[in-house]
């Protein structure tokens, strides 16, 4: 059973870090790429970094570039999301999600697998 866990949200404050994780289980992450998404409450969930497992190719969005760093460690099965300089933009449900593929969409509607989420709080 394919199942997928985050953690590691929390509040912080501007200009903070946060580190996220997504462990895996009932499949093997190396072989497949791993999206973050986030959403806003009144938005619509919106792909902001994927790790593909061809050639640990990463991939950000503009809103998140420079900022944020996507990476794998295949030992523990698990994808992270390195969140530096937080905005209170920021704040947001964010999960990860798989469609079990090679290669990344930033559609949420192409993910079959997805995590519960975790909340990440941006405020002074």
């Amino acid at each position: 059973q394919v199942q997928l866990v985050e953690s590691g949200g929390g509040l912080v404050q501007p200009g903070g870090s946060l580190r996220l994780s997504c462990v895996a289980s009932g499949f093997a992450l190396e072989y497949y790429a791993v999206a973050w998404f986030r959403q806003a409450p009144g938005k619509e969930r919106g792909g902001i970094s994927c790790i593909q497992s061809s050639n640990n190719g990463t991939y950000y969005s503009d809103f998140v570039k420079g900022r944020f760093t996507i990476s794998r460690d295949n030992a523990k099965n698990t994808v992270y999301l390195q969140m530096n300089s937080l905005k209170p933009e920021d704040t947001a449900v964010y999960y990860c999600a798989t469609l079990l593929k090679h290669y990344c969409s930033w559609s949420p509607s192409a993910y079959d697998y997805w995590g519960q989420g975790t909340q990440v709080t941006v405020s002074s």
